[in-house]
């Protein structure tokens, strides 16, 4: 007696589908954790404490995205050259454009801290 050469594949099948079935039931219920499992850095709305600022670290873990890992542009602008200290930190505090709002997050002081350090970027 022969076997059907396309069983084992109908069964590998079968199983796959089952697997994700059962993956897909296990992860409904698992959704809010594991949303919160790829999150790095201060992603809510929560400020930075105060004691806790670093300009550096908080452009590689919130700006990367939009202007780059050197922070030379991507999405978003350059944030080399800058120079007018004033029109910088509104943007940071307000947004503007696709720029989202920081105000909410950092304080004024932390935000000067912020501008100052973008300032140096040559």
């Amino acid at each position: 007696m022969k076997s059907n050469p396309v069983v084992p594949y109908i069964l590998i099948f079968a199983l796959g589908l089952g697997l994700i079935f059962f993956m897909s039931l296990y992860g409904l219920d698992q959704k809010k954790e594991i949303a919160g499992a790829g999150e790095e850095g201060n992603e809510t709305n929560e400020p930075v404490a105060v004691e806790d600022f670093d300009p550096e670290s908080f452009t590689q873990g919130q700006c990367v995205s939009c202007h780059g890992g050197d922070l030379s542009g991507g999405f978003g602008p350059t944030l080399h050259g800058l120079t007018d200290k004033e029109a910088v930190h509104n943007i940071i505090k307000n947004g503007e454009g696709s720029m989202p709002a920081f105000g909410d997050k950092l304080s004024d002081e932390q935000i000067d801290e912020l501008t100052d350090y973008l300032l140096t970027l040559k």
